[in-house]
């Protein structure tokens, strides 16, 4: 039975929706280029939720039947690079917080090796992990100026992070990944509210706050890493 009208005008709704997040992505990037960086997380956290949603409503509406001259895979994947990599490896090099000669390198580093983690068919395991270090640099940019290490620091860092982007650890993905949701699921709400907290307060949050939230993303990028070693270390 072919889809009526009114369907397919809801699925194409979600696409526009989806595409909504690079007009996002474009205030927030107008945000960094004032230095209104708190401004810039407010808005990459608005792409953030459209990110969450659109892939469930589409599934929902069908939307890859119902619409399939339009590829939602890659106008995901578009968006995903302006407001996951490319707005914040701007930030990141614009910050100030990086060695002076690194800062560019770091932010070309960041935005070549997005670009090809966003092309590697191998970004997902089997179970629903990421392949290495997932390209959220939205993310790591937060950290950086929730943390703001020395310049030393916070460049070898970044350039751990976009070394990592090639090594094959698992990375959680906070939804999809099924072994310890139960308690995946809480802490990355635990650390929404935290980091809302952390914006509203202008990154001027106290110590607790801040190692729950580096706890919660250690967890994140580790836990499956410590589980496999200790897994190996029983064998």
């Amino acid at each position: 039975m072919s889809a009526t009208p009114t369907h397919r005008a809801a699925a194409l709704s979600v696409h526009v929706f989806t595409a909504l997040g690079a007009g996002v992505a474009l205030l927030a990037m107008l945000e960094a280029v004032r230095e209104h960086w708190t401004a810039m997380f407010w808005w990459l956290g608005v792409a953030l939720i459209i990110d969450g949603i659109d892939g469930p409503l589409a599934r929902w509406l069908d939307v890859v039947h119902v619409q399939p001259d339009w590829s939602g895979d890659v106008l995901d994947l578009v968006v995903d690079f302006t407001t996951y990599v490319f707005v914040p490896a701007y930030a990141i090099t614009a910050s100030g917080m990086l060695l002076p000669l690194a800062a560019p390198v770091i932010g070309v580093g960041i935005a070549v090796t997005g670009a090809l983690y966003f092309a590697d068919r191998r970004m997902k395991s089997d179970d629903n992990h990421f392949r290495g270090f997932p390209g959220l640099w939205n993310i790591a940019a937060f950290y950086l100026f929730l943390l703001h290490p020395t310049p030393l620091l916070g460049t070898l860092g970044l350039a751990i992070l976009i070394a990592l982007t090639f090594v094959p650890f698992h990375v959680i993905h906070p939804v999809r990944v099924e072994r310890l949701r139960w308690l995946t699921l809480p802490l990355v709400a635990l650390w929404g509210v935290l980091v809302i907290d952390a914006l509203g307060k202008n990154f001027a949050v106290g110590p607790i706050v801040t190692a729950l939230l580096c706890a919660i993303g250690l967890y994140i990028v580790a836990s499956d890493s410590a589980i496999r070693l200790l897994r190996s270390l029983k064998a």
